[in-house]
């Protein structure tokens, strides 16, 4: 197959590019290398996957904006399968700069449904959507604390469903964009019959992801942990996400593309209850498994934070036949691996 994946040089698409290469399909990756400048992070983080990427047999590089629509519609052209991660991914970045959030996520995302419907062929495109499309609903559903976590109250052992409103709710403009083009997808494959796939991802992590304080918070930890960098905890440490290895998140979409479904799919991707941190377990656990504990400080809360988020994720299993198999204890050892291997990445990571 010929593959584009969107934001490739970022975090999850460098996965889902590296994942399709080495099985023999050409890979197109598109991607404009923003994510450091918007994060106010090192632009050697989206260098190395850039460059590793460039390396890699199957896989063309293509340094261009997602909102670019004859770049885009040019190589959707002789593409068998999307997969769109790019986007602006952070909730504090959307705060401050809206309008970057606004263009990226609902027309760069447009762009990519155009140019698939327009290339006239049934071409299967997966979303990377997010749980913040359900914004401070979630809260609504009650938790309560357990040691050194939330807990949601009886009724949500399966974690939120799909069906969770995502009406009359506080989402950040990150939120509100993300939820737009969700429904973007969801319409055009309703309406113009592409197979389309939305996935309302929770916590993703794994090997080579630059987590910084507003965006990736394990591998955020993970690094802090292993340099000794100073944390700030927003709320009291005991929120609870749901958390998925990457290579888990990749056999999802691979599960979708090998099997669309015309008109779409819209489900939750995550961990489930059976694999979730909270902000509080995990630095235990960096503790145990390297000696150290970064110094931490407490904050205040920040905007539409959920006390617990846990995907439901059956209807992914049922669905796509599809379940996550990496433990969150396997997963922070293998990043933990990842950053001590490559530290010489991190020094200036973080500006």
């Amino acid at each position: 197959m010929n593959i584009l994946v969107t934001g490739g040089a970022g975090f999850i698409g460098s996965h889902v590019a590296e994942a399709y290469a080495r099985q023999g399909d050409r890979v197109v990756v598109v991607d404009n290398l923003s994510r450091a400048q918007l994060l106010h992070a090192s632009p050697r983080t989206a260098e190395f996957t850039w460059n590793l990427l460039a390396k890699t047999p199957n896989v063309s590089c293509v340094r261009g904006d997602v909102r670019d629509a004859a770049l885009i519609a040019d190589i959707v052209r002789d593409v068998d399968a999307i997969v769109h991660t790019a986007g602006q991914t952070a909730v504090t970045t959307s705060l401050t700069d809206p309008v970057a959030d606004f263009e990226t996520n609902v027309v760069g995302t447009f762009r990519v449904l155009e140019a698939a419907r327009a290339a006239g062929r049934a071409i299967p495109v997966v979303f990377t959507s997010t749980n913040k499309v359900y914004g401070e609903n979630v809260n609504a559903l009650g938790v309560r604390e357990a040691g050194a976590r939330y807990v949601f109250t009886s009724g949500h052992e399966d974690g939120v469903p799909e069906t969770l409103s995502v009406d009359h709710t506080k989402h950040t403009p990150y939120g509100a964009s993300k939820l737009a083009a969700d429904l973007y997808v969801q319409e055009y494959g309703r309406l113009y019959g592409l197979p389309t796939a939305v996935f309302r991802m929770s916590c993703i992590c794994g090997r080579r992801q630059f987590g910084v304080e507003d965006q990736g918070w394990v591998a955020h930890f993970v690094i802090s942990a292993l340099l000794g960098r100073p944390l700030t905890i927003y709320g009291d440490g005991k929120q609870v996400r749901d958390v998925l290895f990457v290579d888990d998140l990749v056999e999802a979409m691979q599960a979708f593309i090998a099997r669309p479904a015309a008109g779409g799919l819209v489900c939750n991707v995550g961990g489930g209850p059976r694999l979730t941190l909270s902000l509080l377990e995990l630095l235990d656990f960096l503790e145990r498994e390297t000696g150290r504990r970064p110094p931490v400080r407490f904050a205040d809360w920040r905007a539409s934070d959920q006390r617990v988020y846990v995907s439901d994720v059956r209807r992914a299993a049922d669905v796509l036949g599809w379940r996550p198999r990496t433990s969150p204890a396997d997963a922070v050892r293998a990043m933990l691996a990842w950053v001590a291997d490559h530290r010489e990445l991190f020094q200036e990571s973080v500006s």
